[in-house]
């Protein structure tokens, strides 16, 4: 129940629906619109809704993070889903009893204790996490031997279970800290769920094999023995195609005033699209910073910004960029965005959907990561894949300059570094097509292996 989770469990829902799948969405009344109007045009995709339970502490209606007024109420809206169990047991006996017993459930990892329910069922859990393999072996390893890694200097890298290319550092792991307090609320949370997850029956992936492979045997030895982590991304692309905007989005015309300035910039040098996802908050001071940085680059670029608070940091800032900057107050449709000629760059906390939806359109990254495991994941897409450049080379928090801003966008859209990484950025985005392909594409092949498998599995019982 969180934007940046929802969307790709919705694409590989359509991905198993293009394989003739039958799929049960199960959600919350007030998720349930933004889901209906995603996947209305899937015959094989049904929704069940189940009521989200009242808590005192969390604003009435209040289903998904994107409505929790700061994070700080996580930890409550977290464990007020675990009210849900019952509802949840309630859709598979009907199901069962109705002879349209699952293959298997897919549950977000965070839901962990859905496994129990579904081993009652004899049905089979697939976790889904939403995050790359290299950036969940990373964390899996950094949190099975957090004493030890605290205990390190700041400066030594971390030992990790398989090769990488790249030094990973303490602080390129943003929640390790919370390991320090021992009565942090999350942490339990945390622990049930990944507990949950490695004695799961499997997991999907979001990834494929040409950009992650290296690493899935690594993964794979977090689990009980017998799961498999079944890649089979990017899941965006089974559907690229189909344009998407959410239930009462103010630019309900399929014609929207961004794309249409985007249009009559075709052709040019190139715009830099920049967005730091949903969650990410940023200072007043920081996007003032950000403002005059773009100024001072000189390119074109559309920036979406989420903030209720900010506005331009002088009277003259938008009639100065006029023409050349365009800022949207507003929800965009960021795939749409990627994926249209005009743009030559993306500014980027590198949020795992972020990183797929830009490289599998090509587009190069600016990587700004926030939190989570977005280090990781900058790291991976700017020193692993060279399909980028970093903003500064440290860690997260504190404030960047706007001189600091300037030089990262004039590098990505108009230096070396930039034009290496733009090369590269097709090479992947090549890749990643030819992934989802029906004739040999790995992820493919492993889709199928997964219907399969899940197949077979029904049969042995029987």
């Amino acid at each position: 129940m969180a934007h940046g989770h929802t969307l790709p469990s919705l694409d590989i829902c359509k991905a198993l629906a293009g394989l003739g799948v039958k799929v049960t969405i199960i959600t919350t009344a007030k998720n349930a619109p933004l889901i209906l109007s995603m996947v209305s045009n899937y015959s094989e995709i049904s929704l069940r809704t189940i009521q989200f339970p009242r808590v005192p502490e969390l604003p009435e209606g209040c289903e998904n993070t994107a409505d929790l007024p700061s994070m700080a109420l996580l930890v409550p809206f977290l464990k007020a889903t675990k009210s849900m169990r019952p509802a949840f047991e309630c859709v598979l006996r009907e199901m069962s009893e109705a002879g349209s017993r699952p293959l298997c459930v897919i549950s977000d990892f965070f839901l962990g204790w859905t496994l129990e329910v579904c081993q009652s069922f004899g049905i089979p859990r697939i976790v889904f996490h939403g995050m790359g393999v290299l950036s969940m072996v990373i964390s899996k390893a950094a949190y099975g031997n957090f004493p030890s890694l605290l205990a390190m200097p700041d400066s030594d890298p971390i030992r990790l279970p398989m090769s990488v290319p790249f030094a990973v550092y303490k602080r390129d792991i943003s929640d390790l800290e919370r390991c320090k307090v021992p009565d942090d609320p999350l942490l339990p949370i945390i622990v049930e769920s990944g507990e949950a997850d490695v004695n799961s029956a499997g997991l999907i992936i979001n990834s494929f094999e040409e950009l992650e492979g290296d690493y899935v045997a690594a993964l794979e030895r977090f689990y009980c023995k017998g799961a498999t982590a079944w890649w089979i991304g990017p899941a965006l692309l089974y559907n690229q195609n189909q344009i998407e905007r959410p239930v009462g989005s103010k630019q309900a015309d399929p014609s929207l005033s961004y794309i249409k300035w985007l249009d009559e910039r075709v052709g040019t040098s190139g715009v830099l699209y920049v967005s730091f996802g949903t969650l990410a908050h940023l200072s007043d001071v920081q996007m003032d910073n950000i403002a005059y940085g773009l100024e001072m680059a000189g390119h074109p670029f559309i920036w979406a910004v989420k903030s209720a608070t900010w506005v331009s940091p002088d009277n003259r800032w938008e009639d100065r960029l006029k023409g050349r900057g365009l800022v949207v107050h507003d929800w965009v449709d960021q795939r749409r965005i990627l994926s249209h000629l005009a743009i030559g760059g993306f500014l980027s906390h590198c949020g795992w959907n972020s990183v797929l939806e830009s490289l599998s359109e090509e587009v190069p990254m600016l990587a700004w990561p926030m939190g989570a495991e977005q280090p990781l994941n900058a790291k991976l897409v700017v020193m692993g894949l060279g399909a980028g450049v970093m903003v500064r080379e440290v860690g997260c928090g504190g404030t960047i300059a706007s001189e600091v801003i300037k030089d990262g966008v004039k590098e990505l859209m108009g230096g070396e570094r930039g034009r290496q990484a733009r090369d590269r950025a097709r090479e992947i985005g090549r890749l990643a097509r030819q992934a989802v392909e029906k004739k040999g594409g790995s992820s493919y092949k492993n889709l199928e292996g997964l219907i399969k498998f899940l197949q077979e599995r029904v049969k042995k019982k029987v």
